[in-house]
C-alpha cells in the first residue's frame, strides 16, 4: 500500500525557513518523480517544485531562488527547503509521487506565514 506523509509545517514569519519532509512507502520511491504542490484558500492546487528519478528540478516562478526540493532514496523520503517565506506562500503543502499512469498523494502539511 502506497502512502505518502508529510511533516515540517506550522507556523512562521515572513523572511523565515521551514523545511518539510515526505515520507513514502510502499513503492519503487527512487525510480518516482516526486512534487510538492500547494493550495491557498480559495485557490487551485499548484505545482511548487518537481524532482525527478535522477535529480532533474523545476520550481514554479513564483518560488525559484527561495525554494529548494532534494530527495534522499535511501530515506525514501523528498523535501523541500523554503527560505524567504512570504504570506503569499501560505498553503496547505501536498507532496505527490508519480510514475505514469499512477500519482498518489499525502495528506497535506498546512504552512503559514504571518506578515
Amino acid at each position: 500500500q502506497v502512502q505518502l506523509v508529510e511533516s515540517g509545517g506550522g507556523l512562521v514569519q515572513a523572511g523565515g525557513s521551514l523545511r518539510l519532509s515526505c515520507a513514502a512507502s510502499g513503492m519503487f520511491f527512487s525510480i518516482n518523480t516526486m512534487r510538492w504542490y500547494r493550495q491557498a484558500p480559495g485557490k487551485q492546487r499548484e505545482l511548487v517544485a518537481s524532482i525527478t528519478r535522477d535529480g532533474d528540478t523545476t520550481y514554479a516562478d513564483s518560488v525559484k531562488g527561495r525554494f529548494t526540493i532534494s530527495r534522499d532514496n535511501a530515506r525514501n523520503t523528498v523535501y523541500l527547503q523554503m527560505n524567504s517565506l512570504k504570506p503569499e506562500d501560505t498553503a496547505v503543502y501536498y507532496c505527490n509521487s508519480l510514475r505514469p499512469p499512477r500519482s498518489d498523494w499525502g495528506q497535506g502539511t498546512q504552512v503559514t506565514v504571518s506578515s
